[in-house]
This record gives structure tokens, sequence and C-alpha cells, in this order.
């Protein structure tokens, strides 16, 4: 089958939208626009890499955005951006996708990659509903809609078939996408079923549409975690990744921080990924004193590669002291520093066991935490 990557193409300035940032980078149902589409690809079993293709002066917006990626500075167009990343790639297939088209399902991905097993290039498309009619300053004729459709991304290709096509296209004509391009070579382009999701997003009001669409096409999950911890002396005493001031500590895995592991089992159970101790084992000596908010973005990162977003946290310490009341609002704040949400987001109480049991006797500490997030319906 050989190699497959994908380019997005987010160069653009996104002057229709307005605000600070190119509209790629805009938030978008919770995270940078960019990202949708990022964590879509780069989670498909069949893609081997991903590469932005990004315009000049945007390598720290990409990096804030996603993190460290495989990245290639753009042209003065789409055509010569595309040309760009098509120049930096070493592979047999290439998807090609606007990062203006966020929400894009495996489904679709599946048919192209299905259709290059028999054709040179594939395309999502939908069929045209509305009437369609020329138009000015008044209504002019209708015009058939039987046969047209609409043409979404990401568009697959072989590379090699898709590099020629960008030699042998005029220099001094533009080009809307790929796709004709290769239909310029006299190649046909292989229609698949599109999907709604794949809206292109351009003007202001589109953004509130997308939300609608992101959010109707989400289902909800939640899930638990309980986390226990002894105490002992020597050690310093972490919850929510805040220093609590305290004669004693609590020992176990990396630095203990019973509030994160909780939390981490949790995230991890709304994605049904086993717990804390499968992916770091506590015989494991490298997470020995480890800051357990790593264990934590590893298992937010597992739900965003699955299009997961995070919506609430709810956690309960349960000890006789050190009292949590002082630092209820720094233990939230970090915590909502780890996971990226706004602090209005993360709940944390405290209660006794009445002096019942280990915490009631001062020996350790438990916490017990639950995550509500949103999945795409195909995850779900």
């Amino acid at each position: 089958m050989g190699k497959t990557v994908a380019l997005i193409v987010a160069a653009g300035q996104g002057t229709r939208i307005g605000g600070t940032v190119p509209k790629q980078f805009a938030m978008l149902a919770g995270k940078p626009m960019l990202a949708h589409s990022f964590a879509a690809l780069s989670s498909h079993s069949a893609v081997d890499s991903v590469v932005v293709v990004i315009g000049e002066g945007q390598e720290a917006v990409l990096e804030a955005a996603l993190g460290p990626v495989p990245f290639v500075i753009g042209g003065a167009t789409r055509r010569d951006s595309v040309a760009n990343g098509l120049a930096a790639i070493d592979a047999d297939r290439v998807l090609i996708h606007d990062a203006a088209r966020p929400f894009l399902p495996h489904a679709v991905i599946d048919a192209l990659l299905a259709a290059l097993e028999h054709r040179e290039g594939a395309l999502p498309a939908l069929p045209v509903a509305d009437t369609l009619a020329k138009g000015g300053d008044a209504l002019g004729e209708t015009v058939p809609r039987d046969g047209l459709v609409r043409v979404q991304t990401p568009q697959a290709f072989h590379t090699t078939t898709i590099r020629a096509a960008h030699a042998a296209w005029p220099a001094e004509l533009e080009a809307t996408d790929d796709a004709q391009m290769v239909r310029a070579l006299d190649i046909d382009v292989a229609l698949v079923p599109g999907d709604p999701m794949l809206e292109k997003i351009t003007h202001p009001a589109d953004f509130a549409a997308a939300e609608a669409r992101h959010a109707a096409a989400m289902h909800v999950r939640t899930a638990q975690g309980f986390d226990v911890h002894r105490f002992v002396a020597g050690e310093e005493l972490w919850l929510g990744g805040i220093r609590v001031p305290h004669d004693k500590g609590l020992s176990g895995h990396s630095d203990a921080d019973v509030v994160l592991h909780a939390i981490t089992d949790a995230v991890l159970g709304t994605i049904g990924a086993g717990d804390i101790g499968m992916h770091f084992p506590p015989s494991d000596p490298q997470w020995r004193g480890a800051a357990s908010a790593r264990f934590l973005e590893h298992a937010v990162g597992l739900l965003a590669a699955q299009g997961g977003v995070i919506d609430f946290i709810d956690v309960t310490i349960l000890c006789e002291a050190p009292k949590i009341g002082p630092h209820r609002d720094s233990i939230r704040a970090g915590i909502a520093t780890i996971l990226g949400l706004p602090v209005p987001r993360v709940s944390v109480k405290a209660t006794t066991t009445e002096r019942l049991g280990f915490t009631g006797r001062g020996e350790g500490m438990a916490a017990q935490a639950i995550a509500t997030v949103r999945l795409p319906s195909d995850n779900a």
C-alpha cells in the first residue's frame, strides 16, 4: 500500500474572519481550529505522518496550537503552498486538506484511501440540494443542478500524479483546488461521499454554525478515578500539581500526587484506555519522583487523538490533615492549567471520614475524580 502523508494547508491569513490570529488558529470547540483536523489525520491508522503548511512567520502560533509538529513554509498562493508541501514529503500517497474544514470524520479518510487502490485521485463531494440561479442585481435563469456536486477536502492522490499536475499547470493561472489540476492531465478523479461536518469555515458566522455541528455530533461520557497514598516523613506533599505545606508527604508512584492520579484514571476511563499503571508502571524506575502532570497530559493527549474534549472535572479529597480549604483555589488553578481548562470547569472539594479508617487515622490520603467529556459519535 505504501506510505501515506497528509498535508494540512494552513498558510492563509484569514482576513474575512477578523480577530487577532488567522482563522486556522482561532479557537473552535475548545481548541485551535487547526488542532481538530490534525488530530483526525494523525490518529488515523493508515496515515503515517501529518505535515502542516503555514505562512511565513507563523511558527510560534503553530507551536502554541499543536506543539512541535512537522511543518513547511507555504507560498503566496494556495497552489504555491501545496507545491511546497509536496516537495517536502516522501510518500506514495498524499491527502491534501484545508485547515478551514476542521471536523474530518475517519470514514471520509477510509473512503478516499480505498478509492486510491484503483484510481489516481479521489475527493469527497456532496450533492447540491439548493436551487441554483444566475445572479447580480436581480435573479437570473436557474441552472440545472443534476450532476452537480459540492467539492470538499481532503483530496487524495498518488504523489507522483499530483506532483506532475502541479508541474504542468500554467504559472499564470490560479487553481482553487488540486483535483482540477489533475483533471487537466485527462486523469479521472473519483468521487466518494462527503460529509456535512466538512463544511468550510470562511465567515465569522460560520464559527457558530461549526460549533453547533460539532456539539450535535458529540456524545457525553463520564468516568471516575480513585487513588490512595500513605503519608511518610521526609516527602513533599503535591496535590493537583501544587506543593502544599505539611509535615509529611505522600509515598508512591512518581511524586504521589493523589489528585492528579485520580483525574488521570478518570480521563483514561472515558476512552476505555485502562489505568495509570498500565501506561506508567510503578515498577519502572524512570517514573520515580516524576511530576504527575506528565501522566495527566498523556491521558488528555489520548483523549484528544480521538477527537474528545473535557467539559468538567470534579475531585473530592479525603483526609484529616492538612486542611484543604486554604489551598483549594490554588489546586483548582493548577489542575485547570494542566488541562487547559477555565478554572470554573474544575471543582475541588474535601471531606474527612470522621476519623474512621486509614484516612481518619492520618495514615494517608485518598482522592476520587469524575471526568465528563465529549467524544465524536464515531468514537462514542
